[in-house]
């Protein structure tokens, strides 16, 4: 295996910045941060079908056997890769690191997400998405990474909370257990999301979600053989097309994107780009799962871009 890793390689044979000529607190370059929003936007394009898929899987599904399911066909895809390309193992401190990215990313969120969604449909659960940037800046800020300027943070805590009031105003009763559910797993996700960043600097940003599949595998695979469906055949098929995505796409190739987003153009500018993941999970969830979509959604749409436009200016 080679001693060094190497990102794959951007459009043109351009290497990737990684930790020997980017390090941990550096500020991207002009360069660097609009390719990290292009990165991140494909990503989140990619994120936005995570919770009508997941939705749709539950529907016919176990919701620990999807959970397990989806980590360990991509854990297993994950190992051909790393051995195909022959990347280094992860050293002990990068391994620590991999394991919070996998508890957050790999079985925290997408758990805690299904659990919630087999109450509640998708249209609900993705708004709670806008609270995700909030999250993943604020674990950055804690791991002493990046300092956005003051005025970065009233931006991005009124895009959040102009998202959560939005839910809790379609919303009736109040919060419920599926919210609670929903909001943890921001937090969880938000930890992945930022830890994940920090090592890809050093490791490369497709590597990252890699390892962390593989090192859930011990965990995964075994899950998903115990509960395997008896019947797999009455399963409906929308089901199976929903696991499926979140497989290959959610759990993998959407990662590719998003955390060489993360790792090239700054956490805190790129992860407010997630606060338009909920309007494309929207449509997501319109099309695939016939939900409507509430009329004064352009109204809260137009706040979002306002909010993330200045929390990039100010990041």
């Amino acid at each position: 295996m080679h001693e060094g890793s190497r990102d794959l390689a951007a459009p043109g044979g351009e290497e990737v910045t990684t930790a020997e000529t980017l390090g941990p607190t550096a500020a991207p370059r002009t360069g660097h941060r609009r390719r990290g929003l292009v990165y991140g936007a494909i990503g989140v394009a990619i994120f936005a079908g995570s919770l009508p898929a997941t939705r749709a899987a539950v529907l016919g599904l176990d919701v620990f056997f999807v959970t397990a399911c989806r980590a360990a066909i991509a854990g297993l895809l994950a190992g051909v890769l790393v051995l195909v390309t022959r990347q280094r193992l992860p050293n002990p401190r990068e391994a620590l690191a991999l394991l919070i990215v996998a508890g957050g990313t790999v079985l925290g969120f997408p758990l805690l997400t299904a659990l919630a969604l087999k109450s509640v449909p998708a249209a609900h659960a993705i708004i709670f998405v806008g609270a995700l940037p909030l999250a993943t800046s604020g674990f950055a800020l804690l791991q002493r990474g990046e300092r956005p300027r003051a005025a970065f943070w009233p931006w991005a805590v009124g895009g959040s909370a102009t998202v959560v009031l939005y839910a809790l105003w379609h919303t009736r009763g109040g919060f419920a257990t599926p919210d609670l559910l929903m909001l943890a797993a921001m937090l969880v996700c938000g930890l992945g999301y930022a830890e994940g960043s920090r090592i890809a600097k050093h490791i490369g940003s497709w590597q990252v979600i890699c390892w962390a599949l593989i090192l859930s595998l011990p965990v995964s695979l075994p899950a998903t053989l115990l509960l395997l469906p008896a019947a797999p055949g009455a399963v409906p098929p929308q089901s199976w097309i929903g696991l499926a995505y979140v497989t290959l796409f959610s759990m993998l190739i959407g990662f590719f994107f998003w955390y060489r987003g993360l790792a090239e153009g700054g956490v805190a500018r790129v992860s407010q780009v997630q606060l338009f993941q909920p309007f494309l999970g929207f449509v997501f969830a319109a099309l695939t799962l016939g939900e409507p979509i509430s009329p004064d959604l352009p109204l809260v749409a137009l706040i979002i871009v306002l909010c993330v436009a200045q929390a990039r200016r100010h990041a």
